[in-house]
């Protein structure tokens, strides 16, 4: 016999658990045709990132599926590693180097590469050894890293070949720019802000001095770099301008008035707008259409151009309120607005964006993506929840040229040689034969390396054994914030290059927010560390509280009160196992669960039922991704049905003659109930299933918990007759124990008690002896006309209950005492009432303290209820 220790200690087990799992080598995979395969690639997290409790709910459910998977008899293999980060890693080095005294920018592109892969063999891969921590069984032997040599060249590869096929070119287009970092930012680094700002009516005069035409502006320092103004052909106001021109203000440069439908919508503002196709994506397009010049006036550093001219060498935003000023010298202005702007901010720095004209590197996306579309649209790769594929078509239709490069040295270099002498470009990943060869210093997008990431981990551009057998992947498992720049992206180029899906299914977990509802931000201070709650609560108690919140696609609010609940879950668990071994004697070997060979009690067939009916939930939820719904039928049953009622129920029957079958139906029905909580719960679950081993090794695997079988559906324990029997039951109990507490009965005494039975209820006489050992009753079966007088009732779905009161109550004290705790609960329901209902104080006090007095009236008002149908009732009984 194993007596485990009084309490749960997390920090006890989890290292000895890991350490053995990892040992063990249960996490590893290799290529078997014999079995299964059944593959995960993690979405990887940056080099530079540590634990957050989006990753800790992201790999909180990767680990439940890869365990539930492997348990399953699958060959699992989950592929961990971390991304690059080319901007965020710039970022790390950089201030590094500040602080030591060291300006990035002097020492040059090899000694700053030297310092970033110093930093980050020093600081990188903190989040995997977070992850490690969590419990995640992920091959760590084949771990990647987003510039590994490997996966270098695939990246390299992939770019050669785009360039090739004349998907790739150099160009000229309005990007996000990024003037403190001096990048090109992606569009998902681009954090949207609204701002205090201005709407700027400006008049631009007729070139033949007819009259003017006003255009509203939020950003007046770009009219310096218009070519033109736009009016929509069918706008009967202006149609008549078309063809004409204006003089540009301040630049005294004439500008022509043309027709674009696209661009201009009538019923907005005066129906004319400025165009600066330097500065704006939009206008850019217009630019293109209408073969307008394109003039740049504020430059890479932020501050305006030569094109600027009197303007040139100013800040931007210095330069907005000159011109204004200006302007308005000139009469020029016609009016100004408070308008809210939603500006772009860099995500790295918080800098405002600028929308800038700039030489770079573009992939055609779009028809890379003609047959992504097809796979989202037609179900090929499975969405859940399935609202994501309209919203991921609608972007893959509205596709612009994507921009990848990037102005930074740590990342992967563009594979693109100049001949400084003649001329000539090459594209290749080996350096060209020759003198002469410069490559091209701009970093590829970490998108576009991103984008290879499940058939890259798997060996392509090479046909390796990995890629053959576990490719496509079964499950991408992301946050909605990176489900087109990524997810959707990796269907191209795996359609483009394998002609296959990258994976079957993507699953788009809840993003949790603070419990303000606010984003979490450390700079916010509305972050919470996922590893304070494992320190805090325990590790399987974060993983369980976490996916009770993954809710698929919902934002939700972080309740610390899940991972208490879950700890409270993990004791109640360890506590009836404990139960469970100490009443096993020495010796006790136990046998394969097999009950239709036991003598079993309608309590037995209770649990029976109630196990394959969780098992049947469990599996459903899993398989369709409600991880939530899993968690929650789990605890249901282990906290409720096992351990509150049948362990109950079974401790008598431990004492008597039945102690053989009760012994068989514990150790049976929690070894599955073991079985169906470990990959949610996996190290409470794992060392539980040890000292269940040692104690009955007969009834458990002769392997440890992680490769043990997953519990499948018994149809033969489903029992419909037992489970209404035992719910009759309950209800029954669950009145006797409220009469109890009613008459405040002590804990130790029996009572005798009338059942009246529902004329379809009869069966309730056959579970007498559960009734009476639960509630610590006398029970005695009456009928409807037998009802005892001066009697305690209480009603349930299937019986009427009657406690006599006669020695257990004196109604005259009790009333007595009804009445004046009612008289005081009145008294403090119209105090509460008179506040709230005066205006000065509902008017100053803080909402809290409003919602506080609120709550407290609604209890105060269930109160009084309670007390005046307890008078009412012990008034019948005087």
């Amino acid at each position: 016999m194993t007596e485990l220790p009084k309490a749960y200690e997390p920090k006890a087990v989890e290292p000895k658990w890991l350490d053995l799992w990892e040992r063990g080598g249960y996490f590893r995979a290799e290529v078997d045709h014999s079995r299964t395969p059944y593959c995960i690639t993690i979405p990887p997290p940056n080099v530079t990132g540590e634990l957050h409790l989006g990753h800790g709910l992201q790999h909180a459910i990767h680990d439940t599926l890869i365990r539930w998977k492997r348990m399953s008899g699958f060959n699992t293999l989950c592929v961990p590693g971390t991304d690059h980060a080319s901007i965020s890693t710039t970022i790390k080095v950089r201030d590094s180097l500040i602080q030591a005294g060291i300006d990035p920018s002097a020492i040059g592109r090899e000694q700053f590469l030297k310092h970033a892969w110093a930093w980050k063999e020093k600081y990188g891969g903190t989040i995997i050894r977070q992850l490690k921590a969590l419990g995640c069984s992920y091959d760590w032997s084949r771990e990647r890293f987003t510039m590994d040599e490997g996966y270098y060249r695939a990246v390299q590869e992939s770019f050669v070949r785009l360039h090739r096929e004349g998907l790739i070119y150099r160009g000229a287009r309005v990007v996000n720019w990024c003037p403190t970092d001096r990048t090109t930012v992606s569009d998902l680094e681009v954090i949207h802000k609204d701002i205090a700002g201005s709407l700027w009516y400006i008049r631009y005069p007729l070139s033949d001095g007819s009259g003017s035409v006003t255009v509203a502006t939020t950003r007046p320092e770009t009219m310096l770099g218009d070519t033109a103004v736009a009016v929509n052909s069918t706008d009967p106001r202006w149609n008549g301008l078309i063809g004409k021109s204006v003089v540009l203000p301040l630049m005294n440069r004439e500008i022509p008035v043309i027709a674009d439908d696209e661009l201009v919508d009538p019923q907005f503002g005066t129906g004319v707008v400025k165009v600066t196709p330097a500065h704006d994506p939009n206008d850019f397009l217009a630019g293109m259409r209408n073969h307008l010049e394109r003039i740049v006036v504020i430059g890479e550093d932020g501050t305006m151009t030569a094109e600027a001219g009197a303007y040139a060498g100013l800040d931007r935003f210095e330069a907005r309120k000159r011109i204004v000023a200006d302007l308005e010298s000139q009469g020029l202005l016609e009016k100004i607005e408070d308008y809210t702007v939603t500006a772009g901010h860099c995500a790295r720095c918080d800098t405002i964006i600028e929308p800038l004209l700039s030489e770079q590197w573009f992939c055609r996306e779009k028809e890379l993506a003609l047959r992504t579309l097809e796979v989202v649209t037609k179900g090929e790769v499975t969405y859940y929840p399935d609202r994501f594929v309209a919203q991921t078509a609608e972007w893959i239709e509205n596709l612009r040229d994507w921009n990848i490069s990037r102005q930074l040295w740590w990342g992967h270099r563009i594979p693109v040689w100049n001949n400084t002498a003649t001329g000539e470009q090459l594209v290749q990943i080996e350096p060209p034969e020759g003198d002469g060869w410069e490559q091209d210093p701009d970093v590829l997008d970490t998108w576009f390396s991103s984008a290879l990431w499940p058939m890259a981990v798997l060996g392509w551009p090479e046909k390796t054994p990995e890629l053959e057998y576990f490719y496509p992947t079964n499950l991408m498992i992301t946050a909605r914030d990176i489900l087109y720049l990524w997810i959707a992206r990796m269907i191209s180029m795996s359609e483009h290059y394998i002609q296959q899906i990258p994976y079957n299914d993507v699953y788009i977990h809840a993003t949790i927010q603070a419990a303000d509802g606010r984003r979490m931000s450390k700079s916010l201070g509305t972050g919470v560390d996922p590893l304070e709650m494992i320190d805090k609560y325990g590790t399987d108690a974060t993983r369980l509280g976490l996916l009770f919140m993954a809710a698929k696609g919902q934002d939700v609010r972080f309740n610390e009160s899940r991972m208490l609940e879950s700890r409270n879950f993990a004791n109640k668990l360890w506590n009836a196992t404990r139960f469970v071994l100490m009443n096993l004697e020495e010796g006790y070997t136990g046998g394969p669960f097999e009950p239709s060979k036991l003598e079993l009690t309608p309590a037995d067939r209770w649990i029976l039922s109630r196990l394959d009916a969780t098992t049947r939930d469990v599996l459903a939820s899993l398989e369709a991704y409600n991880l939530d719904d899993a968690g929650r039928a789990l605890y249901g049953f282990v906290w409720n049905e096992f351990c509150d009622w049948y362990v109950e129920m079974a401790k008598p029957r431990l004492q008597g003659d039945d102690r053989a079958t009760a012994q068989a139906m514990l150790t049976g029905v929690l070894e599955q109930a073991l079985r169906l909580l470990h990959p949610f719960m996996p190290f409470v679950t794992e060392e539980l299933y040890e000292g269940l081993r040692a104690s009955a090794p007969g009834c458990t695997a002769d392997t440890p918990l992680i490769i043990a079988s997953y519990p499948v559906s018994r149809p033969e324990w489903h029992d419909e007759n037992s489970e209404n029997d035992m719910t009759a039951a309950f209800g029954v109990v669950e009145a006797l124990r409220s009469i109890r507490a009613d008459l405040n009965v002590p804990p130790g005494r029996t009572i005798p008690a009338t059942v009246v039975p529902d004329p379809d209820a009869a069966h309730l006489k056959g579970v007498e002896s559960v009734i009476s050992n639960l509630a610590r009753a006398e029970i005695t079966f009456g009928t409807p006309e037998s009802r005892p007088s001066k009697a305690w009732p209480a009603q349930t779905t299937s019986a009427e209950v009657f406690v006599p009161v006669e020695g257990l109550l004196d109604v005259s004290v009790a009333l007595a005492r009804a009445r004046k705790d009612l008289e005081s609960a009145q008294k403090d329901l119209a105090r509460t009432r008179g506040k709230l209902a005066n205006e000065g104080f509902v008017q100053r006090a803080p909402a809290e303290i409003i919602e506080k007095e609120r709550g407290i009236e609604a209890e105060l008002s269930g109160l009084s209820a309670t007390l005046e149908n307890r008078i009412a009732l012990l008034e019948s009984l005087a």
